[in-house]
């Protein structure tokens, strides 16, 4: 048997096939642009449930930033509105 044989992942090798001189694959992923930024919003308001939905998924928490491609000032106003919707009951802390 080869070493792709033995590979539990399904069938490239450990390093995930087309490998460069140095061993590791470069994965190229596309810079995400701040939602808030490209349309010129400044302010986050947190009784504008419709915008914060998208942040908030399924289990009621906050996406991080990394994920929801928020800038890291908008991030912080996005948090502040997420939690003040949050405390008066706009948006939920969890779902069930």
């Amino acid at each position: 048997m080869s070493d792709f044989d033995k590979d539990s992942k399904g069938g490239r090798g450990a390093k995930g096939g087309g490998d460069k001189a140095g061993g590791r694959r470069t994965f190229f992923r596309r810079r995400r642009v701040c939602k808030f930024c490209a349309e010129k919003i400044d302010y986050i308001g947190y009784k504008d449930v419709k915008l914060l939905a998208p942040f908030i998924p399924e289990r009621g928490k906050i996406q991080p930033r990394r994920i929801s491609g928020v800038c890291a000032t908008h991030q912080r106003a996005l948090q502040t509105a997420i939690k003040r919707a949050r405390q008066i009951a706009l948006v939920p802390y969890v779902t069930e």
